[in-house]
């Protein structure tokens, strides 16, 4: 993807990755480092080191041992580089022939430190040296698995304390992001309680009587599903909300308040996707007033909350702990992704389908009529269900992308939070689906199959991951980036 024309904005952007801190920057034979955090490679993976590496976080590549016959690999490999390329060569005459083409040939490697372990401390503990070079041999990446440069680079970041109540005070102006990804968070979760709560007690407040010219009795007597269909919709969209309103909740305390950049990209690619799902009553003709007041009132909350990166990092890193511990979590972190897109797969499914058929075949059969005759019935009717539906899909690709967010980006030992955000959201969205689908008696096998199969992959993820991303933090120390690397300490603040 890197080598692709605007892959490396895509990789870096979307991958949640951070600049590396001034202190780790350098130079090796003369050359500008923009971190001393490199990798070693032989000349035959050295073309997809230098194309893939540098998105990664890599400052610098260095490639040995080089013989007379893989000057040419070398030389092609260089080209087109973004990072600075290196040689390691005793031969006079490979010298020679890759000088112009990299950046630097070197005959010794004393001012370079290679790794063949992933430990982030001993990584950090070479690096306070700020002669040395950093470089993690091919063993090292493999044990590692994804993100390495950039565990690295976030450990090696100073962190500062978060600023208190008082500091903040009561003005506006100088409440920090989170607070208002917080509120947006519990703004969701109220708004979809108050979602449910009208769905399970009148079903139709005064302006959906008034659009259908209908009431509950009425609506029961066009269909005598048609009410439980309603509740149905509805309760999967408030219950959609209320994970939301979790997702966000976590994003903002956990994620945006202790400085994580991707936690802020997650939040804002999931509004971004949600928010203008409210035009979707374009397509529906039917503009629900309750529906409307809750995205104007939490859609200016939600600008303030990721107008800008978050700027003061606040976070604490953990060694990554027992390899077999760390791989059983990145199945669940595979895991927790595939759901992910599987639930923007259906949202927006969901969406089209509200948007034009309104109905899926499970459903007409459900209700035992067909589009033509409800429609005969009432001519509002198909657009007041095509705008459950059609929100109910859009929604589900906003929660998704934060739930994809989450995973692809936060997956870190210790991060508890990230545990128990997804677990509470799976909660919130996954049960109530299930029991008004079963109250309603609709309960068709192939209806819910999607359902079934969220929550069964959900489950093993979380179970997978839980020893790793629940990892206790009370035997690290708490003191700041640059001390423990001084100290020689594992746990980094």
């Amino acid at each position: 993807m890197s080598a692709r024309p605007g892959g490396r904005w895509i990789v870096t952007r979307t991958f949640g990755h951070r600049p590396p801190p001034g202190e780790l920057a350098g130079s090796l034979a003369g050359i500008g480092l923009a971190t001393r955090l490199g990798a070693v490679v032989s000349p035959a993976v050295a073309r997809d080191a230098v194309r893939a590496l540098p998105t990664q976080g890599a400052g610098m590549i260095m490639v040995t041992p080089v013989g007379p016959s893989e000057v040419d690999v070398v030389r092609d490999a260089a080209a087109g580089r973004r990072c600075p390329v290196f040689v390691l060569t005793a031969d006079p005459a490979v010298s020679l022939a890759l000088a112009p083409h990299v950046d630097a040939v070197l005959s010794d490697g004393a001012a370079l430190i290679q790794l063949t372990s992933p430990a982030i401390a001993d990584a950090l503990a070479s690096l306070a040296d700020d002669t040395k070079v950093v470089l993690a041999t091919p063993a090292a990446l493999l044990e590692a698995g994804p993100g390495w440069f950039q565990r690295v680079t976030e450990a090696a970041t100073s962190t500062d304390p978060a600023p208190g109540i008082s500091e903040v005070g009561r003005d506006l102006r100088r409440w920090p992001a989170w607070w208002w990804g917080l509120l947006v968070g519990i703004g969701m979760i109220g708004a979809g309680l108050g979602a449910a709560a009208i769905t399970l007690g009148p079903v139709l407040l005064w302006y959906d009587r008034n659009f259908l010219g209908l009431d509950r009795d009425r609506l029961h007597g066009v269909n005598h599903h048609l009410v439980h269909f309603l509740q149905h919709d509805r309760i999967t969209m408030a219950a959609t909300m209320v994970a939301i309103g979790i997702l966000y909740t976590g994003l903002a305390v956990g994620g945006i308040r202790r400085g994580w950049p991707w936690a802020r990209n997650a939040y804002l690619a999931s509004g971004l996707i949600g928010f203008p799902t409210l035009l979707y009553f374009l397509g529906t003709g039917f503009l629900e007033p309750l529906h409307t007041a809750v995205a104007v009132a939490l859609f200016p909350m939600f600008l303030i909350a990721t107008r800008r990166s978050p700027a003061r990092p606040q976070w604490t890193i953990m060694p990554e702990g027992p390899e077999r511990q760390q791989r059983r979590a990145l199945t669940g972190q595979l895991l927790m992704i595939i759901t992910g897109l599987g639930l923007f797969a259906g949202g927006a499914v969901v969406s089209v389908v509200g948007l034009t058929h309104v109905f899926v075949p499970s459903d007409l059969v459900f209700l035992g009529t067909t589009s033509e005759e409800l429609r005969a019935a009432n001519p509002r009717l198909l657009p007041f269900i095509a705008h459950d539906r059609a929100g109910f899909g859009g929604a589900l690709m906003a929660a998704a992308v934060a739930i994809m967010g989450l995973s692809a980006w936060g997956w870190r030992r210790g991060e508890a939070w990230i545990w128990w955000s997804l677990a509470l959201a799976a909660i919130a969205g996954f049960i109530p689906p299930v029991l008004v689908h079963s109250h309603a008696g609709y309960t068709d096998f192939w209806h819910l199959a999607p359902v079934y199969i969220g929550i069964f992959l959900t489950a093993l993820a979380l179970l997978l991951a839980r020893p790793y991303l629940c990892a206790g933090r009370s035997a690290w120390p708490r003191h700041g980036a640059g001390q423990s690397r001084r100290q020689g300490g594992g746990g980094v603040r």
